[in-house]
Order: C-alpha cells, then structure tokens, then sequence
C-alpha cells in the first residue's frame, strides 16, 4: 500500500503554533517570578511605601537645591550625594523620630488614664454615682424614655472596659519596647531608601515603568495622578488633621484636660470623619465638664474648641486642595476607614489612592474605548 505524505496535513488545525505556546510559556514564567519579587519585597512594603510618599513630598524642594549643579562634574556629583544624605536623614530625623516619641509619650498616657480612672472608681464612688445619675437623666429625656439606664450598668461596663483595656495597653508597651530595635532598623531601611531615591530618582521610576506594558501617554497620567495624590492627600487631609490636632493639644492644656496628647491624637482621627470631625473628641470632654460643675468653664471649652479646632477644617482644606481632588468627603471616609481596615496604618494613604487611581484608570479605559458617560 501507498501513502502519499503530501496529502496528510503537519499538524491539527486545533493545534497553537509554536510561538503562542513559547508566549505561553513566558507568561507563566513571569506570573511565576512576579509573585517570587512580591514575595521577597513583602517584608518591605512599609518602608517602601512610605519612603515614596517623603520622596514625593520633598523632591521639588529638591530639585530645586541642585539644579544648579552640573551633573556631570565631581563638584556636582559630589553636592548631589551630599545633598541626597542630607535630605534622607533630616527626613527620618524632623518627621519620623518626632512622631514616635509622640507615640510612646500617647500611649503612657493612655495607661495613666486608665489608672487614675480606675482609682477615682474605687475612691470617690460617690462623685461618679452622680455623674452617671445625670448621664442617665440625659439619655433618658434624650430618647424619649425608650433607652433605660442604670447607674450599675454603667459602672460595670466601664469598669470591664477599664480592666481590658489596662491589660492591652501594657502589653501593647511591652511589645514596642520588644521590638525597639525593629523599628529603628526600619529608620535606618527608609533612609536608606530615600537616599538611592534622591540619588536615582529618574533611572528607578525609568526601570520600574519601562516594564509595565501600558501605552506611555497613559502611563505619564497615572504617574502623574500618583504625585498629585500623594501630595494632596498630605496637605489636604493629613496635613489639616496634624493643624487641628496641634490646636486641641494647646486647648485641652490650657484647660488642664488630663491625658492632652492622648485627645490630640484622637482629634487627628475623628478629623476625617464628615460633618462630626473633631466634635467627637472635645464636645464630650465639654459635656462633662458641664456635668462635672464647672458650667462656665464647660461653655467656654465648647466655644474655644469649636473655633479654633472644628472651624479650621473649613479654611484650611480648601486652602491647600483647591479643588484638586474631585471626590466626595465621605468616599474620601469610606476610602480611610477600608485602608486602614485592609492594611493597617498604610490604608491612611493607600485608601484614598486606590480609589482615586481606580478612577483614573476607568477615566483612561472610557477614553480609550471612545465611551461617554450620560
């Protein structure tokens, strides 16, 4: 019998031809050592992170200093490494080192006012049986009657409340001091960082952005986006809530508010809650006063606060976003409260980013694809 060759076709038409299999190939191997770089970088996301953030925020500053130097001299290249040491350290040393003695001086106090409540408890129970009597008084003509109150119950919880909260501080303390060391190899990883940022800034974000494969148009917007937000969300919603926390630590001195730096801090957070804001930390504070006896010293704490804490948030933000984040306060909350909830401390600034970029992107894929929103 005879076959002829010619006639029996090479290969099945279902079957790829040998460059879409080696795409194939290549693509698994990428997805593959993609996750192998995300995996090895975990470690470092922080301090990645925020050293971008610092590097956004004081590059012009900058650039500015040593764009007169020749780059290409020793006199230059010299300056520059100067330079770029200098801003890595003062970084750390002017903004990270403040921020962490406010940190462990924030949470003895905590413990100290946990202490001194639990000792007024036991001590004067009868101060604080009237205080609750009028509380409960309150509450009830509040809502009507429909919310019952009784002073033991008030007692206990704040008691089991007290209790829990003493045993988390301290071994929330004893865990910072434990890991004292960490945190300052992490000081020294973000200066690190920041000084090859100052050094390398262009031939890193060259590297980085060469390898996405997004049109270039495209991609020089979301970069772009990526500086504008980082820096607006710094002045515009973090840089307001340090102002107006600065101005509730000088109020709550001058009226000898125990634990100030503690109702500070605690400014600095409600800030980005709407309409509420900082009212959730100074009215209560006022309310009890006014409960406490001291009717005129409450009133006066009330108006102070509001002045000069809740109504700075109505100059001082427009006055550093003027309009340039066109997103809604409470997605802005919403975008906070997710970060943080996602990835702890770092969701202050990747919430609100996520969400913008996002926005971005979909803006850029509707103009790509020639469709108008109605």
């Amino acid at each position: 019998m005879i076959f002829i060759m010619s006639d029996i076709p090479a290969s099945s038409p279902e079957t790829p031809p040998p460059e879409r299999i080696q795409n194939y190939v290549f693509g698994v191997i990428l997805i593959l050592l993609l996750l192998v770089v995300c995996k090895l970088f975990a470690p470092f996301f922080t301090v990645l992170l925020w050293s971008t953030m610092f590097y956004v925020l004081l590059s012009p500053l900058h650039h500015r200093l040593i764009k007169r130097f020749d780059p290409k001299s020793l006199k230059g290249i010299v300056l520059k490494n100067i330079y770029s040491a200098a801003f890595a350290v003062g970084t750390v040393v002017i903004i990270l080192i403040p921020l962490s003695f406010v940190s462990f001086q924030c949470i003895k106090q905590i413990i100290d006012l946990i202490r001194m409540v639990r000792e007024v408890f036991y001590t004067k129970p009868d101060v604080l049986a009237d205080l609750f009597r009028h509380v409960v008084e309150l509450v009830r003509d509040i809502s009507a009657g429909q919310i019952i109150l009784t002073v033991d119950d008030i007692q206990w919880r704040i008691l089991t409340l007290l209790s829990s909260s003493l045993q988390d501080m301290v071994h929330i303390s004893s865990s910072l001091a434990w890991n004292v060391g960490s945190f300052f190899f992490s000081l020294v990883l973000i200066m690190f960082s920041l000084f090859f940022f100052y050094m390398d800034a262009p031939y890193l974000s060259h590297l980085v952005l060469h390898s996405i494969p997004i049109r270039k148009t495209y991609l020089s917007a979301l970069v772009t986006k990526f500086m504008d937000i980082t820096r607006n969300l710094f002045f515009g919603y973090i840089m307001v809530a340090f102002i107006q926390a600065i101005m509730g630590y000088i109020i709550f001195s001058i009226f000898h508010v125990k634990g100030a730096l503690v109702f500070a801090v605690l400014t600095f957070i409600c800030v980005f809650i709407p309409m509420i804001g900082g009212g959730l930390v100074w009215l209560p504070l006022g309310i009890i006063r006014i409960i406490g006896g001291d009717l005129w010293g409450g009133i006066i704490f009330l108006i102070v606060a509001g002045i000069f804490i809740s109504t700075l948030d109505n100059f001082l933000r427009p006055l550093f976003l003027q309009n340039r984040i066109q997103l809604h306060p409470l997605i802005i909350f919403f975008a906070i409260l997710g970060g943080v909830s996602a990835f702890g401390f770092n969701g202050l600034i990747l919430g609100p980013m996520v969400v913008i970029l996002f926005l971005t992107v979909l803006d850029l894929f509707l103009t790509e694809h020639k469709i108008q929103a109605d």
